[in-house]
C-alpha cells in the first residue's frame, strides 16, 4: 500500500442565519454569519498547505435545502482553488442539503465527486504519481429524512489491498441530541470490512473506534451554545502498512464557549465588575485574532447571591460590559468581510448572557440546630436524605403532576438517584432562601443565614 494523507471534514453548513440572538449590534450579526465561509476558507487552505492527496466531505454542506446563490458561489470558488492544486473532492449529501433539493445553479467541476442515493464506490489515486490508494464508498440522502440504515450497503472489495473509505451521515449508537437519520451501531460499521469511516451529522468531535477508525470530525463552526469548543477538520496520514495518524486541524474563526465565575469573596458590585473584566481579558487573550462569544455562569456563595438574583443589575452590568466591548469592535474598524482579520493583537469577547446558579451563604449546622420551622424543614430533609427510597418516593410525588408533558416526562425518567438528591437539596435552599425574603427588612437576619452566593 502507497501512502497517502486527506482532510476529513463534515457538517458546514454555509450561510447559517445565526437568528435568534437577543443584543448582537448589525455589524457584529454579519460576522457571525460570515462565519461558515470563512471557516471553509480555511479548510480550502489547510488542504493546499498539506499537500493532501483528496477532501472528503460527509454531508450537510449547506445550511438549508434551498441553498443561497452566494453559497454556492462560495463553494465554487473553494472548489476552484482546490483544481487549481490537484485535490480532489468526495462529498455526500446529507439531510441539510439532500439530493431532493437540488437547486444547484452552478455545475460541479470535474474534479468534484457527488456520491449519489445509492451506495457506490470510486477510486482515489496519489496525486504525486496517480497510483490507487484508496477505494471511497459514499452515499448521499435522497430527501430531507433518510431512517433506513445505509451502513448495510458498505461491503469491503474481496480481495483489495486498498484502504477502504466510508463516507456516512448519520448517527452512530443513537446518539443524544441530533436526530436518528441513517442509524446504525457501531458494530454495522465494524463488520463492514473498512479502514476508515468518514461520518457526518453529530456536530461533536468525536473519535468512536479506532480499529477500525470510526470518526466523527463535528461541524467546522459552532453557530451557538449547543456547540461549543474549536470546530475543525480532521487530517488523515495512512502510511505504507495501512495504520493512519489523525491531527485535529481548526478552521473555526467563532468561538462559542461556557465559562464559570465563582463569587466568593467577593463581596462588592465594584469587585464583581473587576473580576468579570479580567475573565473577559483572560478569554480575549486566550483566542487572539477570534470572536469568542461566551455565556458566563456565576457560581459559587456569597454576599452577591441576592443582588444577582434580582436581574435588573444583572441587565445592567450585561449591557456595560457589552457596550464596551463593542467599543473595542468598532475601534478595531471590523466590517462583516473582516471575520478572518480582526486585525487585533487580542481577540474580541462578546458575551452571549449570563448564567445563575449562586445559592445562597448558608450555615446548615446552625439551622439545624434552631428550634424554628426551617431548622425543623431542614432536619426533615436530612432524615430523608439519608434513605434513598424516601428520596425517590418524595421526588416522584411532588413531580408527579408534570408527567402529563411527553418531553417532561422523558426528562423525568432520566433522573438518576444522585440527580433526585440534588433536587432535595435545591428545595431545601430554595426554602431557606424564600423564607430569608420574606424577612421584614428592619429585622436583623437569623445569626444562622445570610445572603450568598453559589453553584447549582
Amino acid at each position: 500500500m502507497k501512502a497517502f494523507r486527506f482532510l476529513h471534514a463534515a457538517d458546514l453548513h454555509l450561510d447559517t442565519p445565526f437568528s435568534g440572538m437577543s443584543g448582537v449590534p448589525d455589524r457584529l450579526r454579519g460576522l457571525l454569519r460570515e462565519s461558515t465561509f470563512a471557516a471553509f476558507d480555511q479548510l480550502i487552505k489547510v488542504a493546499i498547505e498539506e499537500a493532501v492527496d483528496f477532501v472528503v466531505i460527509s454531508g450537510d454542506i449547506y445550511d438549508a435545502s434551498d441553498s443561497s446563490l452566494r453559497a454556492q458561489l462560495r463553494l465554487r470558488e473553494g472548489w476552484d482553488k482546490l483544481g487549481e492544486h490537484g485535490i480532489p473532492v468526495y462529498l455526500i449529501r446529507g439531510n441539510h442539503d439532500p439530493l431532493s433539493s437540488r437547486r444547484l445553479r452552478l455545475a460541479l467541476p470535474g474534479h468534484v465527486y457527488e456520491f449519489g442515493s445509492q451506495a457506490e464506490s470510486v477510486t482515489a489515486v496519489r496525486r504525486s504519481d496517480g497510483e490507487p490508494v484508496a477505494v471511497l464508498t459514499g452515499v448521499s440522502y435522497p430527501t430531507p429524512a433518510v431512517h433506513d440504515n445505509l451502513a448495510l450497503q458498505y461491503r469491503r472489495e474481496p480481495g483489495s489491498a486498498l484502504y477502504h473509505i466510508g463516507l456516512l451521515h448519520g448517527n452512530v449508537d443513537g446518539q443524544e441530541g441530533h436526530d436518528a437519520y441513517a442509524p446504525c451501531s457501531l458494530r454495522d460499521l465494524q463488520a463492514s470490512g473498512y479502514d476508515y469511516w468518514a461520518l457526518g451529522h453529530i456536530h461533536k468531535r468525536e473519535i468512536l473506534c479506532e480499529s477500525p477508525w470510526v470518526v466523527y470530525p463535528g461541524n467546522i463552526q459552532g453557530r451557538s451554545l449547543k456547540e461549543t469548543g474549536p470546530k475543525g477538520c480532521y487530517l488523515v496520514e495512512v502510511t505504507e502498512n495501512g495504520e493512519a495518524e489523525l491531527s485535529f486541524r481548526r478552521l473555526d474563526q467563532v468561538l462559542w464557549l461556557e465559562s464559570r465565575l465563582t463569587i466568593d469573596g467577593i463581596a462588592t458590585e465594584e469587585a464583581l465588575k473587576m473580576s468579570l473584566e479580567e475573565r473577559l481579558d483572560e478569554l480575549r487573550e486566550a483566542e487572539p485574532g477570534r470572536i469568542t462569544l461566551a455565556r458566563l455562569s456565576f457560581i459559587g456563595r456569597g454576599p452577591l447571591h441576592g443582588l444577582l438574583q434580582s436581574g435588573a443589575e444583572v441587565a445592567e452590568l450585561l449591557q456595560e460590559l457589552r457596550r464596551k466591548e463593542f467599543a473595542r469592535f468598532e475601534a478595531a474598524g471590523l466590517g462583516s468581510s473582516d471575520v478572518e482579520r480582526l486585525g487585533l493583537g487580542e481577540g474580541i469577547v462578546w458575551l452571549a448572557g449570563f448564567k445563575l446558579e449562586t445559592r445562597m451563604e448558608l450555615d446548615r449546622e446552625g439551622v439545624l440546630a434552631e428550634d424554628s420551622f426551617l431548622g425543623e424543614l431542614f432536619r426533615l430533609a436530612k432524615r430523608t436524605s439519608a434513605a434513598s427510597e424516601q428520596v425517590e418516593e418524595l421526588v416522584d410525588t411532588a413531580l408527579a403532576s408534570l408527567s402529563d408533558n411527553r418531553q417532561l416526562r422523558r426528562l423525568l425518567q432520566g433522573l438518576n438517584p444522585e440527580a433526585k438528591q440534588e433536587l432535595v437539596r435545591r428545595a431545601e435552599e430554595l426554602a431557606a432562601s424564600m423564607l430569608h425574603e420574606d424577612t421584614p427588612l428592619s429585622s436583623p437576619s437569623p445569626p444562622s443565614l445570610r445572603e450568598g452566593g453559589g453553584a447549582s
